[in-house]
């Protein structure tokens, strides 16, 4: 049996071919835009022929192109997040509270919600680049060095918080990053208690977030949305006075209409 969104599923009606598939486009990321067969055969634990009509076929209906050796992603691709944007409110329901925020603060806000073991950006509003990587709707980030990430796994149950980190290899990003699960668990404690998560320079040096957990009318949570700053430029004693109360405003609102 396979727990789904509501409840369990039973193995005989899960397709496994078309979750092979999926595991074969979710190979691609940033870092790696151009891939080999041999190479999504080792990301995905596919033999090299499987990989291989996995692939052909992606190209086949438009998904994804071939240069003779590398594959890669095409924009058709798009598609999928787009069915996902379209088919709930959330993102436009949270996009005039982060550009609140933005103008309160001068200050990128954005929204992300948990996918798998990592954070994916639902909403932005942005009003400075301040990370060396580009963020926009979509982009994917670990959950254990993000703000965003530790404010909505401080929300998660015991067990799928000690599951999570059961199954991620917890690779430091700088210097500072948490890496020991003893280390996550005391800062998820933190944030559970304070309301709100803040990162010192975790997932990039330089920067330092602070994030809270956006609940719905029945106390459920569906987001998490945050406030990035430069971290010489503004303290986070700072960013506790001036920032958490646009955060904490826009989450008692959203509670009302979410």
């Amino acid at each position: 049996m396979r727990n789904g969104g509501s409840g369990a599923i039973a193995d005989r009606d899960v397709i496994a071919g078309l979750g092979k598939g999926l595991s074969v486009i979710e190979a691609f990321d940033d870092s790696r835009r151009r891939l080999s067969v041999s190479d999504v055969a080792r990301i995905t634990g596919l033999t090299r022929a499987a990989a291989r009509r996995y692939l052909l076929t992606l190209v086949s209906l438009g998904y994804a192109a071939f240069d003779g050796k590398f594959f890669s992603l095409m924009p058709r691709i798009l598609r999928l997040g787009h069915a996902y944007l379209s088919s709930t409110g959330l993102p436009d329901l949270l996009q005039p509270y982060l550009e609140q925020i933005a103008s309160a603060t001068g200050e990128s806000s954005s929204a992300a919600i948990l996918d798998g073991d990592d954070i994916v950006y639902i909403a932005r509003a942005s009003t400075r680049r301040i990370m060396s990587i580009n963020l926009a709707v979509g982009s994917r980030l670990p959950a254990y060095c993000t703000s965003l990430g530790r404010a909505l796994l401080a929300q998660e149950p015991e067990e799928r918080v000690a599951g999570y980190l059961r199954r991620v290899t917890l690779t430091p990003l700088t210097p500072k990053t948490k890496i020991r699960r003893e280390a996550i668990l005391a800062a998820l404690a933190e944030a559970r208690r304070k309301g709100y998560a803040m990162i010192e320079e975790e997932l990039e040096l330089g920067l330092r977030s602070m994030s809270v957990p956006v609940f719905n009318a029945r106390g459920g949570t569906v987001a998490a949305i945050n406030v990035g700053v430069q971290a010489g430029r503004i303290t986070a004693a700072a960013m506790v006075r001036d920032i958490l109360p646009h955060l904490r405003n826009a989450q008692a609102a959203l509670r009302r209409v979410a």
